[in-house]
């Protein structure tokens, strides 16, 4: 057997021993999620068991470095961990902003104490944090951002609001970009990291048309942050009035996290998954409807074949600066387009919004909520123009 044979079947074994069955089903919701951080808490000892078990085996963020919390896995290794994850229905030991888009972002551009204290952090559940991009005055447009960190020499005061802060509330620490040059536009940006326990950063919740949603408004009221956390660990990454830079690669990973939620449950085709659900309620499924979903398999297929031909290009060094575009603009619409299905196949019953049976109105509220797909980490019509530009190379209008 070949050394990546070897490993297949190791990780077999090994996913058989510390995965509990509990962890193999499809997240119901939130609560079914191990975001980790100072608040954390676990909802059963299943949850603790296997978070546990993969933060040990360093499999929270399997190809990061072992100094940094990881197992240093190949690419090839980590693409196998995946695929046996799938075949399980394995749920993520622990999800995180840090694991998605900050730690891939310290990696590139963080000093070695920023890394050996932030990714330690993150890889072990310790620290949970979110994002500080957008303000009410600007999206699409994060350049135009107006909040301002004023140098007071070993510390910046920093003073402003942003939006859209998924988990604020409940974040440890925040990542966020601060301008610290009003002269220039693009070269007066900071990408600094701060806690949210600090004094004069509130939250305040934003609800959505589904009734639920993770995101706040988060404002900076004389927020004191420092340049440096000791040694080697400065308190923003990369260099002062760069912060661009960094932001511009944080955003390719946002946009490939979003566009994962296009596949969905990619172990188990929407066409199974309904006629498992007809069964139980004795639904029939209009054959126009069966032709449609059967269409979106194929489609979700190619999508997922894409993402996977994607990631390796990217980690061999070959992949194109804008497929993360790509990825997320498809995602985004193959996810809505699930959600559509889901709703017509569920009849008038998708439309009920508080009962036991639907779970709280589960269908219809994550409907609605695919909606802002389109939005969030660049807007579909942001997503198509640098499509048409970087990739097709179009001319500019």
């Amino acid at each position: 057997m070949s050394d990546l044979e070897n490993f297949r079947e190791e990780t077999k074994s090994w996913l058989e021993a510390n995965c509990p069955e509990e962890m193999r089903k499809p997240v119901r919701d939130d609560s079914d999620v191990y975001w980790g951080g100072r608040k954390a808490t676990f909802q059963n000892d299943a949850q603790k068991a296997w978070f546990e078990a993969a933060r040990d085996k360093g499999y929270t963020v399997p190809s990061w470095p072992k100094e940094y919390g990881g197992a240093g896995l190949s690419p090839a290794e980590a693409k196998i961990l995946r695929q046996e994850m799938a075949a399980i229905g394995a749920r993520p030991p622990l999800s995180s902003f840090g694991i998605w888009m900050l730690g891939p972002a310290l990696l590139k551009f963080g000093t070695e104490g920023q890394k050996k204290r932030f990714l330690n952090e993150i890889a072990r559940g310790e620290i949970r944090w979110c994002q500080g991009y957008s303000e009410p005055g600007s999206g699409s447009d994060l350049v135009s951002m107006q909040t301002y960190g004023e140098d007071k020499g070993d510390h910046w005061v920093v003073n402003g609001q942003k939006i859209w802060t998924s988990y604020a509330d409940k974040a440890d620490w925040i990542f966020c970009l601060v301008r610290t040059n009003k002269e220039d536009k693009y070269k007066g940006i900071t990408f600094m990291l701060f806690d949210m326990a600090g004094e004069g950063v509130t939250t305040k919740p934003i609800l959505l048309i589904s009734g639920n949603s993770p995101f706040c408004e988060t404002f900076f009221d004389n927020v004191k942050v420092p340049k440096s956390y000791g040694d080697d660990c400065p308190g923003f990454v990369g260099e002062i009035n760069r912060g661009w830079d960094v932001a511009k690669y944080l955003l390719g990973h946002e946009r490939e996290m979003i566009s994962g939620m296009g596949g969905g449950d990619r172990t188990t085709a929407i066409g199974t998954a309904m006629k498992r659900h007809a069964a139980k309620t004795g639904d029939d499924i209009d054959p126009v409807l069966r032709s449609e979903m059967a269409l979106f398999d194929v489609d979700a297929l190619a999508f997922t074949a894409m993402a996977e031909k994607f990631m390796d290009e990217m980690k061999a060094g070959k992949g194109h600066p804008a497929q993360p575009n790509m990825m997320k603009y498809v995602g985004t619409e193959i996810n809505k387009r699930r959600h559509e299905l889901m709703m017509s196949a569920g009849g008038s019953r998708s439309l009920e919004w508080e009962s036991d049976e639907t779970r709280g109105g589960k269908p219809s509220r994550e409907w609605l909520r695919t909606k802002a797909n389109s939005i969030e980490g660049g807007t579909s019509e942001v997503m198509l123009n640098v499509i048409s530009k970087r990739i097709l190379e179009l001319p500019g209008g």
